[in-house]
């Protein structure tokens, strides 16, 4: 994988129209000369694009995850996009759409059918039967119980595993169709191209009688054999997790690469409590094999700088839970109230533990902050990834929120080619973009990163690949910034950040 930035987007939602030609239209927004993108990026990681797009969960609860939907395209302008950019795609670990042809036949032919062993059934965790206990001590991301009754088709009546929602049944992934099923869709997505792949709600895929069901270490060794297997096929893995930061260390030690999710919520603490002092500290013990977001197409993590929900008193987080809490409040405040109306029991289909809301929202539009919390992003060590939203430094989608009533959607805008050409005119995009051309082609960051010496409202970083060098100086408190790096013949220049 290219250390170079790379674009996180849906293939419809940035300038698509569903009119089949959309993964052929983002391939030339990306790469062809004149295009308001071309050239920005190195590689771009495509959100769901397998049939269906829209379906309970935004394309991640698949029907036929081996087919893209043909709304926005075929498997031949994926494979073209592959040999423009590195293409990162979604691999579904822990569930599929109650719509797909495996669950249907299921349903139609109970435990005679030829899929039977792919879905998860409440007995096949606990065959002797699960106490109100056993039940209580699985990790719930989101309110009620993982499970689903139902009346299938045949008249059997089953209580499926359902991680997520009802219309996302789980897959049982250590059963012989399980692994068929998966390893199919990696040589798939081997043979177009593909040569990274994020494995979604993996976390969740291992269940076991009396544990949490989380991240276990039968999740760990669930994960090694995939990734092994991708790595045959000349694949990279990401593990997307959302955990207490001590585990997310755990897990990069033991795969290719992890989110840096600690990152955005700890960015917006320091900004907002004038403090440099817990990003600093994780700084100094963050994993350097991550992929550092700022935004995603889900919310802003808050579970990954607090405690342990096991130990709160022994696994204390990253931030004082006081000011977690505030953290929260300041987010709604700058928000103008908005991530408020999208984020835990004010819209459906969220995850607990995240604040819904546009980064650039979430910053109260303050296009100085906002380049600042890029280029700390983009100064860390690992490959950087920025949302389309973000990228277009994007508002709060108040109508979409309001016409689907998913939290996540406040941060799903769709663009068409007109908006987004309009919005790369902007001033801070445009900065935006010359600090990505920035962090893609100098050389310094090929080298050596350092945390540098400096009070708790100091943040400094510096970059050293022999005479090159780069380095980023932020106080919080003054709000006192420079970004300065060495030109072709050594001097010093400055990145105007307005």
């Amino acid at each position: 994988m290219k250390n170079q930035v790379q674009l996180i987007t849906y293939v419809d939602r940035l300038g698509g129209q569903r009119d089949g030609a959309d993964l052929a239209r983002l391939t030339a927004l990306l790469s062809e000369p004149g295009a308001p993108l071309a050239g920005v990026f190195g590689g771009v990681h495509l959100l769901p694009f397998f049939h269906a797009i829209d379906g309970a969960d935004a394309g991640f609860d698949p029907i036929d995850h081996t087919r893209v939907d043909p709304r926005l395209g075929s498997w031949a302008e994926v494979k073209a996009l592959t040999e423009r950019l590195d293409v990162m795609a979604d691999v579904i670990v822990n569930h599929m759409s109650s719509e797909s042809p495996q669950f249907l036949d299921y349903s139609e032919k109970g435990e005679a059918s030829a899929h039977a062993g792919l879905f998860l059934t409440l007995d096949a965790v606990f065959p002797n039967g699960a106490t109100e206990r056993d039940l209580l001590t699985v990790y719930r991301p989101r309110p009620g119980l993982p499970l689903t009754y139902a009346t299938l088709q045949c008249g059997e009546r089953r209580i499926l595993w359902t991680t997520f929602t009802a219309a996302q049944i789980d897959i049982a992934v250590r059963h012989p169709q399980g692994r068929a099923y998966l390893s199919g869709i990696l040589r798939t997505f081997a043979a177009n191209g593909i040569r990274m792949v994020r494995l979604d709600a993996v976390g969740y895929a291992i269940k076991k009688a009396g544990e949490s069901c989380f991240m276990m270490p039968e999740t760990f060794d669930f994960i090694g054999e995939f990734a092994q297997e991708a790595r045959a096929l000349g694949i990279e893995v990401l593990v997307e997790i959302h955990a207490y930061h001590q585990r997310q260390i755990e897990i990069a030690a033991r795969v290719d690469w992890v989110y840096d999710f600690a990152l955005p919520p700890l960015v917006l603490h320091a900004f907002a409590f004038r403090t440099a002092a817990a990003l600093k500290r994780w700084i100094a013990i963050r994993p350097a094999n991550a992929l550092t977001v700022l935004d995603t197409h889900d919310g802003i993590g808050i579970i990954d700088i607090g405690a342990d929900a096991t130990d709160r008193a022994a696994y204390p987080g990253l931030v004082p839970p006081e000011e977690l809490d505030a953290l929260v409040e300041r987010i709604h405040e700058a928000s103008g109230g908005e991530s408020r109306k999208a984020t835990g029991a004010a819209a459906s289909n969220l995850d607990l533990y995240q604040v819904n809301c546009s980064f650039f929202d979430a910053m109260g539009r303050d296009e100085t902050a906002y380049l600042l919390a890029r280029a700390i992003q983009f100064f860390l060590p690992g490959v950087p990834q920025v949302y389309y939203v973000g990228l277009l430094a994007g508002h709060n989608d108040m109508a979409l929120l309001a016409r689907t009533q998913v939290g996540r959607d406040i941060n799903r805008h769709f663009y068409d080619a007109d908006e987004i050409a309009r919005e790369c005119e902007r001033p801070v995009v445009r900065r935006l973009i010359e600090l990505i051309r920035l962090r893609n082609r100098h050389p310094a960051f090929g080298g050596d990163f350092s945390l540098q010496p400096g009070g708790d409202t100091e943040l400094h970083l510096r970059w050293q690949n022999g005479s090159a060098w780069a380095a980023l100086r932020v106080d919080f408190a003054s709000r006192d910034h420079a970004l300065e790096y060495s030109g072709e013949a050594g001097e010093a220049q400055r990145f105007a950040f307005s």
